[in-house]
């Protein structure tokens, strides 16, 4: 068991790093780094549903929730089109299930909006690839 002055410091470092992963994140980052909180949070209030830590999973399904929100306030239908609108109720839903799922302390659902963020962040994962190695070239033109 790691003594509480050593947990303190770790949480710390890891502040800081996630701290420092979102200053350097270009935008496609920041979103991949987003959909990667919210499958963690959904992992860490599985487990303390599973342990009847009903508080703690509550903030952790809460902070899902406010990541969740904003992605949903950072969609641009303008240029988005079907597609934002599409993660619009996508994310609508997957609000939803998790306010549901916090308030009958249910791990399915739980489990699925965490599904859904890693299905999305896949997705999101291919885009940004191609579209960073197609503008790279670009970028290095003068």
């Amino acid at each position: 068991m790691i003594n509480p002055g050593a947990q303190q410091a770790l949480k710390s470092y890891q502040t800081v790093g996630a701290h420092a992963q979102v200053a350097a994140a270009d935008p496609y980052k920041l979103v991949q780094l987003m959909l990667a909180n919210i499958v963690e949070r959904l992992a860490v209030a599985r487990g303390h549903m599973e342990r009847g830590e009903i508080a703690r999973k509550g903030e952790q399904v809460s902070k899902a929730i406010a990541v969740i929100s904003a992605l949903d306030s950072s969609l641009n239908f303008e240029l988005g089109g079907e597609i934002a609108a599409n993660l619009h109720d996508l994310y609508e839903y997957m609000v939803l299930r998790l306010v549901k799922a916090n308030a009958d302390n249910n791990l399915a659902g739980l489990d699925e909006v965490a599904a859904l963020a890693r299905n999305i962040k896949d997705g999101w994962d291919g885009i940004a690839t191609q579209v960073r190695s197609t503008a790279a070239p670009a970028a290095a033109t003068p």
